[in-house]
């Protein structure tokens, strides 16, 4: 143990059967709290989904067309609406339960961890929220512009290559298919999105822990920035539609977390330094072979 008086652990020698049954407390504290987030969220579980849906709904008013989604099964709206319920109530309660686990995991660590581990319990939602918005705000449009309009672009393509205008006699026309959107469908899609942004927007808080664990370092992040830009390439290509737009977008968002995580693991390893150099550990010509930024 440390002699510093800021790193002291706090005083908890209680046997494992009490640090069960504090656990079991904290448990159960979060599961009732979900509970009642969950039940809380039902009751506007409607307007949740026409605030989800309303980027779908924006494209078939611009389309002129009625912005209205379908269910092809009679239990299709119910489970949707406990299916965001479910989820929603887990984001609202989550803060109540990232609390309790701390609580719990707390009474374990330095102070010095705790000071240090906290920020990254605070802005993890916040990075969260901000690429889940990110997502329902731009890429969801984009993406639901692409797919919704692709119905329309294969018979104007094919017309401007054969020189043929395209029909609007209804008595002429051929069949054509339209959009009657799933609600369940519809719903995965902007789910996927937001939940995929929102992770995405977790890379500096992931790559800033593991540079304070020593997992990963400054050099090794530019050593392999250039695997970076082709994996973030892929995930852009998966991830999104084939629109380049869309994808340029998220590559130009999660690149610059990375170059961001770059810059916060960078501010970790001075940090770092310093509290080594002050303890004697470390001497200027070991700090001045650090690459320069």
């Amino acid at each position: 143990m440390s002699d510093r008086p800021e790193d002291n652990i706090d005083d908890s020698s209680a046997p494992l059967i009490e640090h069960l049954a504090e656990l079991r407390t904290r448990l159960i504290r979060s599961v009732i709290a979900f509970f009642i987030a969950m039940v809380a969220c039902f009751f506007v579980a409607e307007p949740i989904l026409n605030l989800l849906v309303e980027p779908i709904a924006d494209i078939l008013r611009a389309r002129g067309e009625n912005p209205q989604l379908i269910f092809t099964a009679p239990q299709e709206k119910f489970f949707v609406l406990i299916r965001i319920s479910l989820i929603f109530g887990l984001a609202i309660s989550f803060p109540y339960i990232g609390f309790q686990l701390w609580r719990f995991v707390a009474p374990g660590l330095y102070k010095s961890e705790k000071n240090a581990f906290l920020p990254f319990l605070v802005a993890s939602p916040i990075l969260f929220m901000v690429g889940a918005t990110f997502a329902h705000l731009v890429v969801t449009p984009l993406a639901m512009n692409f797919f919704i309009g692709f119905s329309d672009a294969i018979p104007a393509l094919t017309a401007m290559l054969t020189g043929e205008n395209i029909p609007v006699d209804v008595e002429n026309e051929e069949l054509r298919t339209i959009f009657l959107g799933s609600v369940r469908e519809s719903l995965d899609l902007s789910l996927k999105f937001i939940i995929a942004f929102g992770l995405c927007f977790q890379l500096p808080v992931l790559l800033t822990l593991m540079g304070k664990a020593g997992l990963v370092s400054v050099e090794g992040l530019r050593n392999v920035r250039k695997y970076a830009i082709v994996g973030i390439l892929t995930l852009a290509a998966v991830v999104t539609p084939p629109d380049v737009i869309t994808q340029v977008i998220l590559f130009v968002v999660v690149y610059s977390l990375y170059e961001l995580s770059i810059l916060l693991v960078r501010r970790v390893e001075r940090k770092r330094n310093a509290e080594l150099r002050a303890m004697g550990l470390l001497d200027d010509e070991d700090e001045s072979e650090e690459p320069a930024a």
